[in-house]
């Protein structure tokens, strides 16, 4: 088998993208149990820590597609999310005063609690998922993944405007 740098730069991207893409999994599996300790899913930990880092910047209630976009999903895909996490109470949708068809979530105090619970370890236990990297190495990885992320921005651009 040939050095990654000798099999040609497609290779090298294909072998990256994998590699992120098989480190992104493994991340989501050492974060499920943590959640699950506290009764939710890594896809409720996103809407909620949305919502949460809104109200924080004083808006206490987020229309839906809005929280959407903010996690990159479609919002059918957030609904079901949502309907969970009202039944356990950590949500509540209001209609709009406005537009009739727009919903929006806001955090219930019950969901505030939670929040605060989960956040009581956040930091720690993120900081030992990147242990395995030197402090230099993740100044370089976040400095790398903000410019991928960039670049991802130019190439979803054009396409966001066409309904694709």
């Amino acid at each position: 088998m040939k050095p990654v740098s000798d099999r040609g730069s497609y290779s090298v991207t294909e072998a990256m993208f994998h590699s992120f893409l098989r480190s992104w999994g493994l991340l989501r599996q050492a974060q499920d149990p943590y959640f699950a300790q506290f009764g939710i899913s890594a896809s409720q930990w996103g809407i909620l820590r949305v919502l949460q880092r809104a109200a924080l910047k004083g808006e206490t209630e987020l229309p839906l597609k809005e929280v959407s976009e903010r996690m990159l999903i479609q919002p059918p895909s957030v609904t079901g999310v949502v309907d969970r996490l009202e039944r356990q109470g950590f949500v509540k949708r209001s209609p709009s005063k406005t537009d009739l068809r727009v919903r929006h979530l806001s955090l219930t105090p019950q969901g505030q609690k939670l929040m605060a619970k989960v956040l009581e370890g956040h930091g720690q236990r993120i900081q030992s998922l990147f242990a395995g990297l030197q402090p230099h190495e993740q100044e370089t990885m976040l400095g790398l993944l903000k410019r991928m992320e960039a670049h991802l921005h130019t190439v979803i651009s054009p396409q966001s405007g066409n309904g694709t």
